[in-house]
């Protein structure tokens, strides 16, 4: 509906929303039911008959760090080798953090650990994904802002902080369909952070790579190899690359996996035996047995995609449909990944957030991708079409759409009407 309603058209619209009493929820980037169902049959392949007397019993401690089987199929998705990769709980933001910790604690590289210092701080692409944000604020991590274009950060902003501040101890990236622009980081940018010269010598890429096989679209966009180009350059312990299989099968009762330099995983390692002597391997091998091999999980993933791409194109039709010619917004369709970015004009997002949230529409929250919480232009909300229905889901982007349109509204010069 891009005819130019008035804004008592809006109102009466968005009253008659309010009065439904919707309680819609596209806050997170949840898989919905029917995603969740695709990998029910893997908790049948682990019975008491099946065979658990591996290379280690996967029955025992033994193992810490990952199962051969399923260390193998990670090295290929990631394309290392399997010495490279440590599999070790559920998700992949709880090995972020831990790493984080470690480092905070003990140090890195034989250097004195970050709590040493007055100040540490990450660089920040933004928008970004919130949860790094928050493992920054609990360790008091500062943390500084770096703008996002579709090929990644701003690489001149990047390289002129971490070549004159020793204190910069990381980097955030999602690099691959980012969280929430879907930007895919170009082989300049992914060099550039392969090859910079960091002031710090225990600078650390933290490079989460959530979404390296969810893919939208039949493009499936790959990334440089970003663990071998740092290795090319002499900076072999610089990432930790992170992925999990938090939205391939169950959130609850997935895997996570870090890739990283041999130096760098006997490291982990090394500390992590006492918190985590053994992970659940019997869980692995369930993960294992399921997947099997490259091409077993690319046709597990077109499953996924068949059941929420449409939701992604539903959501993109209504978008253009209510906003089209009114030059309130934008946003770009993603080839991947679970998350559009809308771009509204400056001093909107806060109102708009609050009027999805009284008509009953959980959307994540304004400032959520940004450090702090704080979103200078007020402009950016992020919207996740997975976890509702397609029914759903289509009520829930007609009353964003309508928010926006009537917060507009209510901004221009104080006029109740759409100029």
């Amino acid at each position: 509906m891009n005819s130019r309603e008035t804004y008592e058209e809006l109102e009466k619209r968005y009253r008659g929303f309010c009065e439904q009493h919707m309680q819609l929820n596209m806050e997170r980037g949840w898989p919905c039911r029917e995603q969740l169902d695709l990998s029910m049959e893997m908790l049948n392949l682990v019975t008491s008959e099946t065979r658990l007397e591996q290379e280690a019993d996967y029955r025992g401690y033994a193992g810490t760090g990952g199962i051969e089987p399923l260390k193998n199929l990670f090295a290929e998705v990631l394309e290392v080798s399997p010495g490279e990769i440590y599999i070790g709980g559920t998700m992949s933001t709880t090995l972020m953090y831990d790493i984080v910790n470690k480092a905070v604690l003990f140090g890195l590289d034989g250097n004195k650990p970050w709590k040493d210092y007055d100040k540490v701080s990450f660089l920040c692409p933004v928008p970004g994904y919130e949860k790094h944000f928050k493992i920054c604020t609990v360790f008091g991590i500062n943390m500084i802002p770096i703008p996002m274009d579709d090929n990644g950060p701003d690489m001149e902003m990047v390289e002129e902080y971490v070549r004159s501040d020793e204190t910069i101890k990381g980097i955030w990236c999602v690099p691959l369909y980012s969280n929430p622009t879907g930007a895919v980081y170009s082989d300049e940018v992914v060099e550039r952070l392969a090859a910079m010269d960091t002031k710090a010598a225990d600078f650390r890429i933290f490079w989460d790579n959530a979404y390296c096989v969810h893919h939208l679209t039949d493009r499936k966009h790959t990334i440089m190899n970003i663990i071998r180009k740092a290795a090319e350059y002499g900076n072999p312990n610089r990432v930790f690359e992170f992925a999990s299989t938090s939205k391939i099968t169950f959130p609850g009762g997935g895997v996570a996996v870090c890739a990283s330099s041999s130096e760098n995983i006997q490291w982990l390692t090394k500390n992590s035996l006492l918190q985590l002597k053994s992970g659940d391997k019997i869980n692995q091998y369930r993960h294992y047995l399921f997947l099997q091999d490259m091409d077993g999980l690319h046709k597990h993933m077109s499953r996924h995609r068949a059941i929420i791409g449409p939701k992604f194109d539903l959501a993109d039709r209504i978008l253009h449909e209510e906003l089209d010619g009114w030059g309130i917004a934008s946003w770009k369709k993603p080839e991947g990944g679970y998350f559009f970015n809308l771009k509204m004009l400056p001093h909107m997002a806060e109102d708009v957030w609050q009027k999805c949230i009284d008509a009953g529409v959980l959307i994540t929250k304004a400032g959520s991708t940004f450090p702090y919480g704080n979103d200078p232009e007020d402009a950016y909300l992020r919207l996740a079409p997975t976890y509702p229905s397609m029914e759903d889901l289509e009520k829930a982007v007609r009353v964003l759409a309508v928010s926006m349109k009537l917060v507009y509204s209510e901004n221009t010069k104080g006029e109740k009407v759409v100029v």
